[in-house]
């Protein structure tokens, strides 16, 4: 066996892979200080396991790699391999010819070690080289300070190259090991005595403790068996009840849909009645209109009617009047033709008498003829005068009747014209009082068409005031219906969040109970839900943040939580969470800076309010806890402060403590605290809305009121309007009725007047008559006064015949009187009657007049009644047309009614039918509190399994049993809680703490045992490994000893050189002098020698060795430079004759070496600090050169 190859890299001065080959033989390395031979021991050393840096000539490990120069820059590992021929096996541990050891170190500090290219450890490669002589305690390598150590080491420390060239190094390995074994079994045996003397008063304790635990362990796990099987029964169960809740919220939901759907429709028909019943209201007030107008033209044809009432009223007036004036004029007129019948009647009568007195006068006047006859001529001078003064007389006579015929006239046509006075100022008088009647109408008239179009214009401003406050009233109607509906449905779900929170809905079951049973218990505050208010917007991060800490119950004590939980217990109520207020204390997140990140939104105590007794809950709940807007900035911040506290962003996703995140979509539903916040936010919008619904009321109240107000204002104004047109109608009537009556009162006034002035003319005239006849009366008797004294004296002797004459004259002139005044009166009566008869015939001539007014009266009357008869029948067909109106109006109203009545039913099933949703949601709102505490429950099961027992549901599922029923179940858990709660309480590690301490004491026992067995073993190890080391020591230092005299002698040709034991029954122990006698000195020891004798004298120790025990290759570093030349010939030499046996390379700068051995290896450092090798084969030179 002998080393083959060396192969370097990276190493020292060797940066590049440099290999060098060696022979069998002698392999010299020379070359000039500085140029890294010596590196090339170095790496030899190092690949065999050397592991000090101060042995390798370095400051630190690192330093074997190549370090870089000027102009290489450094590399990152070191790497050496040696390759060793082991076709002698060597190393009977491999079967390989070749072994090749690596050895490979990189800057990091890591090492590796490759055996044959197999990755070892460092103890393989040294167990490989061990007892071989090779190793980095070994004599294969002898370096530059190897001889000095030798040399100088005290004797003890000598030993170690003795033992190695004795080969009893493994043994004194084994030996080591053995006595380091047998001292810790030593002192494993007095600790373990010490243990089992104490683990002995441990044991009967524990046992008895152990027994206890034990049948409490095996209660326990029939009950965790069973406790799981129900709560996994209970979860099945939950399941499939939030199956079938989930089918039911499903099913609920699609029937509030539908509900709500229905509802819609209900709300969508109700406005389809709502939009009907408009239709029916414009409908109705189309139909009003019109009836409107047909009465508007009903009373337009009924004051035409009035008017032609009035007005046939009037012309029956004036006909009564006329005929009333004509029966008067016709009584008039027949006692006028009645006097004038009498007058005529006189006139016949005085003319019988004017016939009677006219023979009488004849009679007389022939008497008187006859006398004047007899009396001569002065008789007839005086007849003659006297009868002239009787014609006188007598015209004298009929002046006076004239007279008085016009006087009797004149008084007539006075007191005619008395009448006509009186009756033309009465005429003149209501003329006057007509036209101021007619005055008083047109302006009454102008007024009630001022009124009229006043009127009209109110309306149409009413009309538009009355639509817009018509939609203004539907409006507010509207609005109000509108938020009455949503304020319905806002109590309505207000009213479903507090049954829920009453209920304690979405609270788990314990919850539940404790807090229902608060009369019971005492010191309840509530849950931790129910004793905060946050922000909407906070009210997520809140709740996640919390999490099933919302349902933890804060009392006041931790007896009062006892309490509780024993109440739980009795009624197998669940587990619940309690926070005891004189317990729990609070800690707040203190770190700086925190604030200012972007992000930040606050530490979650401070988002929420609370009352102040529950702060340090609430801080103990809250206090650590951070909330952030989103996600990444948590991220950032877990990032800035090392995950040290908790965040929750503002959509609940979360940054755990340490680092872990929790995340995904959350439910807004189900949680408490967003139902309390939506509670409190629904709380305040239903104030808003009641004042808003208030307000609406009002609104409608007072747009009602306008409405009515403006209905009232539009009927008083259509009122008035109809009143001024009635009494326009009624007034142009009366205009009409005054004009006709002012026509004829005039036409009356004027006939008055023509009468008057008539009458006054004759009454003129008869005056004239009178005075014309009063004149004629005056002449006639003073012409018969003229005549009578004439014939007075004319008769003056006849006496006789005069008083004949005279009486007969008187006589005559009597009858004469007689005659003229019968005569007068009857020309008188003549008169009267032809007046009387032209009166009459006047009269008669006015009553043809009045008659034809009355004619044409009775026609107007006919016309009006005809007008009357037509407007009447007008009226009936508008009256018919208004009763048709009426009629369909009531039909109207009665459909009005009937939508009425039925949006009202529409309205109540509305109401119904909302009152249903209000359940269906109330339903669907329990059904998903249901399902989201079925979730709960379910969790908590899962929780409490994992809580109890670290089960997974698949891993509980596999423990599972089957269980007969439920309520044995139930029953054997009670049984064993009492059972298990009658043990007390049991010490549950005593089980193991005895298992531990038996074991241990049993363990400890046995191992006490076997350490004194091993003990005893190893003792007889190291007996039998002493005995075998002194064996072969004493008997291989002999042999050394003898082979270092002769070596010695050969070396220093003569002398003599012994090894000698410091004490020989010590032989393992002692130290080894060492004794040498170069030829010619004294026999002394190897201190008291020159330089170049130690270093000689320890070659030739190493010679010694090398030829007891020769190592397969031997690196040899300079250890001549000591010698003389001389010296270092001999050493040369005597290598040679070793050659055979071990292959040497040696490291040298000696000519002697050089020219001894059969290859050189130059090194050279032709650039600075890098190596290089060129090859000398000195046998291959000399055979070329033929040189023996």
């Amino acid at each position: 066996m002998y080393l083959k190859a060396l192969e370097i890299q990276g190493f020292k001065s060797f940066p590049e892979k440099t290999v060098l080959n060696f022979g069998e033989d002698i392999t010299a390395i020379v070359g000039p200080n500085g140029s890294g031979k010596s590196n090339i021991s170095d790496a030899i050393r190092w690949v065999m396991g050397e592991q000090s840096a101060k042995g390798l000539r370095g400051a630190k490990m690192e330093d074997v790699i190549f370090g870089g120069t000027a102009k290489r820059s450094q590399v990152g590992f070191a790497q050496v391999t040696l390759v060793i021929d082991n076709t002698e096996h060597i190393f009977p541990t491999m079967e390989e010819t070749e072994v090749s050891v690596t050895r490979r170190y990189y800057r990091s500090g890591e090492s590796e070690y490759y055996i044959n290219r197999q990755s070892v450890r460092l103890r393989d490669v040294a167990e490989l080289f061990m007892d071989t002589g090779m190793g980095r305690e070994g004599y294969s390598i002898i370096g530059q300070g190897k001889i000095d150590e030798i040399l100088s080491a005290k004797s003890g420390e000598r030993r170690e190259i003795f033992e190695e060239a004795a080969g009893i190094s493994k043994f004194r390995h084994r030996k080591e090991d053995a006595e380091r074994k047998l001292e810790r079994t030593e002192e494993n045996l007095v600790r373990i005595n010490d243990k089992i003397a104490e683990l002995e008063l441990q044991v009967e304790p524990l046992r008895e403790q152990a027994e206890k635990a034990k049948k409490y362990l095996v209660l326990r796990d029939e009950l965790r068996l069973l406790e799981i099987s129900v709560w996994l029964e209970n979860l099945d169960d939950l399941k499939a009840a939030a199956r079938k809740l989930e089918s039911d919220f499903q099913a609920a939901q699609a029937e509030r849909d539908g509900a709500r759907a229905a509802l819609d429709a209900l709300y969508a028909e109700s406005e389809a009645y709502g939009d009907r019943m408009r239709e029916k209201d414009m409908e109705i007030e189309s139909v009003r209109a019109e009836a409107s107008e047909l009465d508007g033209r009903a009373k337009e044809k009924e004051s035409a009617l009035a008017v032609l009432e009035s007005t046939v009223t009037h012309h029956q007036e004036n006909i009564d009047r006329a005929e009333a004036e004509l029966a008067d004029q016709a009584s008039r007129s027949g006692g006028l033709v009645r006097q004038a019948e009498e007058q005529e009647d006189q006139v016949r009568e005085m003319e019988a008498q004017i016939a009677e007195l006219n023979e009488a006068l004849d009679a007389l006047m022939e008497k008187a003829q006859a006398a004047a006859a007899q009396a001569g001529g002065a008789q007839s001078q005086a007849e003659a005068l006297r009868g002239r003064e009787a014609v006188a007389v007598a015209a004298a006579a009929d002046a006076r009747a004239e007279e008085a015929a016009a006087a009797a006239e004149s008084e007539q046509l006075r007191q005619r014209l008395e009448t006509v006075e009186q009756d033309r100022a009465a005429a003149q008088e209501t003329l006057a009082q007509r036209r101021a009647q007619q005055r008083e109408t047109r302006r009454a008239l102008e007024n009630a068409r001022d009124e009229a179009e006043a009127a009209a214009n109110i309306i149409a401003g009413h009309s538009l005031r009355m639509e817009e406050r018509k939609k203004k009233a539907a409006a507010a109607s509207e609005q109000r219906m509108q938020l009455t509906m949503d304020a319905g449905a806002l109590e309505n779900r207000i009213r479903l969040l507090r049954e829920m929170e009453k209920d304690y809905e979405g609270f788990s079951k314990a919850v539940k109970l404790v807090c229902q049973a608060k009369g019971a218990l005492r010191g309840i505050h509530g849950p931790v839900a129910n004793l905060m208010k946050t922000e909407g917007k906070y009210s997520l991060a809140i709740e996640i943040a919390l999490g099933a800490g919302l349902q933890n119950i804060v009392v006041d004590r931790e007896e009062d939580a006892k309490a509780a939980i024993g109440y739980l217990k009795q009624r197998d109520g669940g587990r619940a969470t309690f926070l005891p207020l004189t317990a729990i204390r609070g800690d707040r997140l203190r770190q700086p800076g925190v604030e200012s990140e972007f992000g930040f939104v606050g530490v979650a105590v401070d988002l929420v309010t609370y009352d102040a007794r529950y702060a340090n809950i609430f801080a103990n709940l809250l206090g650590r806890t951070v909330v952030a807007e989103d996600l990444d900035c948590g991220i950032a911040m877990a990032r800035k402060y090392r995950s040290a506290f908790r965040i929750v962003t503002l959509d609940g996703q979360v940054i755990n403590r340490g680092g872990s995140m929790t995340g995904g979509s959350v439910s807004r539903t189900a949680g408490v605290l967003s139902r309390a916040a939506e509670l409190a936010k629904l709380a305040g919008r239903s104030a808003a809305m009641a004042q808003q619904v208030e307000k609406a009321r009002q609104a409608e109240e007072a747009a009602q009121r306008e409405l009515t107000a403006a209905q009232y204002e539009l009927e008083t104004a259509e009122a008035q309007r109809r009143q001024a047109e009635d009494e326009v109608l009624r007034l142009e009537g009366a205009a009409g009725q005054v004009a006709a009556l002012i026509a004829a009162l005039e036409e009356n006034v004027e006939n008055l007047e023509g009468e008057q002035v008539s009458l006054t003319g004759r009454l003129e005239e008869n005056r004239e008559r009178m005075e014309q006849a009063r004149a004629r009366v005056a002449e006639q008797e003073a012409q018969a006064a003229a005549l009578r004294s004439q014939a007075e004296e004319a008769l003056a002797g006849q006496s006789e015949l005069l008083a004949q004459s005279g009486a007969l004259a008187e006589e005559i002139s009597a009858r004469k009187s007689d005659l003229a005044a019968q005569q007068a009166r009857r020309a008188a009566a003549a008169d009267r009657a032809l007046d009387l008869r032209r009166l009459a015939e006047d009269l008669a001539g006015d009553r043809t007049q009045k008659e034809t007014a009355v004619a044409s009266y009775r026609q107007a009357i006919t016309d009006a009644q005809a007008q009357q008869a037509q407007l009447r029948q007008e009226l009936e067909v508008l009256h018919g047309e208004a009763r048709t109106l009426e009629e369909r109006l009531g039909a109207l109203n009665r459909e009005k009614l009937d939508l009425e009545a039925e949006r009202t039913a529409k309205s109540r099933a509305g109401q119904d039918m909302n009152e249903n949703l209000l359940n269906l949601e109330r339903g669907v709102s329990r059904l998903e509190q249901k399902i989201a505490t079925s979730a709960m429950e379910e969790k908590q099961i899962l929780d409490r399994l994992w809580e109890h027992y670290q089960l997974s549901h698949s891993d509980a599922q596999a423990q599972r049993l089957e269980l007969e029923s439920m309520s044995k179940a139930t029953r054997r858990i009670g049984e064993l809680k009492r059972d298990i709660s009658a043990l007390g309480a049991p010490n549950i590690g005593a089980i193991e703490e005895f298992d531990r301490v038996n074991t241990r004491y049993t363990y400890l026992t046995d191992q006490r045992n076997d350490v004194d067995k091993a003990k005893e073993e190893l003792t007889g190890i190291i007996e039998d490994i002493t005995a075998e080391m002194t064996r072969i020591f004493a008997q291989q230092f002999k042999l050394l000893a003898e082979s270092f005299q002769t070596t010695f002698s050969e070396l220093f040709g003569g002398g003599q050189a012994t090894l000698e034991l410091e004490d020989e029954n010590d032989i393992l122990g002692c130290g080894i002098e060492i004794k040498a006698q170069p030829p010619g000195k004294t026999l002394k020891t190897i201190s008291l020698l020159s330089g170049g004798e130690k270093a000689f004298v320890a070659i030739a120790l190493y010679f010694a060795i090398l030829k007891v025990h020769p190592t397969p290759f031997c690196v040899m570093d300079e250890i001549e430079a000591a010698l003389d030349d001389a010296n270092v010939t001999r050493y040369a030499r005597y290598m040679r004759t070793l050659a055979g046996r071990t292959q040497f390379i040696v490291i040298t700068h000696r000519r002697g070496t050089m020219e001894e051995a059969d290859v050189l290896y130059g090194v050279t450092m032709q650039e600075q600090g890098v190596s290089k090798i060129l090859t000398i084969n000195l046998n291959d030179m000399a055979k070329e050169l033929k040189i023996e």
